[in-house]
């Protein structure tokens, strides 16, 4: 991995559905640290587009994440009584609520189309979430020269996880969604605790996430053994960020102190500012993504439309005040400071 392992080691967080774009991850990388595209909830082919924009924009390394499959079983009946429960919301805002697609592959985002055309062409890096591909995967991205990572929430994946060439290690503080490999997975554990656990269960580079956001925060996990501190919300009010207005202006607001894990926004534990939709519908939304996810789609985004930041998803990790408008390349210069 040290061939194409950036100077700095700092990794913007992959984000889906929104702020991660060209823009951002080639500003990090230029500057020396990784950055990274998502291709969640995009075809194979808006996902490629986003490739070949970060190639005009940047000759240094950057990476690409891709969801796995969700395996989860789902309840038909519990997801229907969820929408059903989200009746207000669609008066209040004026749209129905979303239909979740036929469980086939279109409803998991295309992931073998997404795999074929980075297999075709592949970026530098390319990182999986909620699981681990099989050996024939990865090996065939290493093939390639590309390096693989997985996320991973506990000491048990980052063993399955053995064939990556390294390991992004989610602690608890984290913001957006829990990278876990099942839906139903234990509670989460923080940072600092995980590295250990994964440290003696693993030989593998590791990347640690989670709460991150300064660079004391950055030498501290270098020290836990980290060979990288990857960092996703200090990244979303920077001029490169595509993150919503409402999403940018909220992590300001002084109106929301804490940020909690939900389902009620996709159906996957992901930890966002609590605001009213949180608040009323974490209890009732059941675990089933992607599910919810396309249930509240069309309300997520008639709520951003109307600057309502009480109906979106905010997500945001625990130290979410440290996100500021600083230009992305002067926050990966500033994280590496220390």
């Amino acid at each position: 991995m040290s061939a194409v392992w950036p100077e700095l080691p700092v990794v913007q967080a992959p984000m889906a559905g929104g702020p991660s774009t060209p823009e951002l991850a080639a500003a990090v990388s230029d500057a020396g640290g990784l950055g990274f595209l998502a291709a969640g909830y995009k075809t194979a082919g808006a996902m490629r587009a986003d490739i070949t924009a970060t190639r005009r924009l940047t000759s240094r390394p950057f990476g690409m994440n891709l969801f796995m499959p969700s395996l989860d079983d789902i309840d038909p009946a519990a997801v229907a009584a969820y929408r059903d429960l989200l009746a207000p919301e669609t008066e209040r805002l004026g749209v129905p609520p979303g239909v979740p697609p036929a469980r086939d592959d279109a409803r998991d985002d295309a992931y073998e189309a997404k795999v074929a055309d980075l297999l075709a062409d592949p970026p530098p890096f390319v990182s999986f979430t909620f699981g681990c591909p099989g050996q024939d995967v990865i090996h065939a991205f290493q093939e390639r020269g590309t390096v693989v990572i997985v996320t991973v929430t506990t000491a048990g994946e980052a063993r399955r996880a053995s064939a990556a060439d390294a390991l992004c290690v989610q602690g608890s503080e984290a913001g957006g969604h829990r990278g876990s490999f099942t839906n139903t997975s234990g509670e989460p554990v923080p940072l600092r605790r995980l590295l250990q656990d994964v440290r003696a269960a693993t030989a593998q580079p590791l990347i640690a996430a989670g709460g991150l956001a300064t660079a004391s925060d950055v030498a501290e996990v270098l020290g836990l053994g980290a060979v990288a501190a990857q960092i996703g919300t200090a990244f979303v009010r920077c001029p490169e960020s595509g993150a919503s207005p409402v999403h940018k202006a909220a992590l300001a607001d002084p109106r929301f102190t804490s940020t909690a894990m939900t389902r009620a926004f996709s159906g996957r534990p992901a930890r966002g500012l609590v605001n009213r939709f949180l608040t009323e519908h974490s209890a009732h939304a059941p675990a089933a993504y992607p599910d919810v996810h396309y249930v509240t789609a069309p309300l997520r985004k008639a709520a951003a439309a109307q600057g309502d930041p009480e109906g979106v998803n905010l997500w945001a990790g625990e130290s979410y005040r440290s996100a500021t408008e600083t230009p992305a390349a002067q926050l990966v210069t500033h994280l590496a400071s220390h």
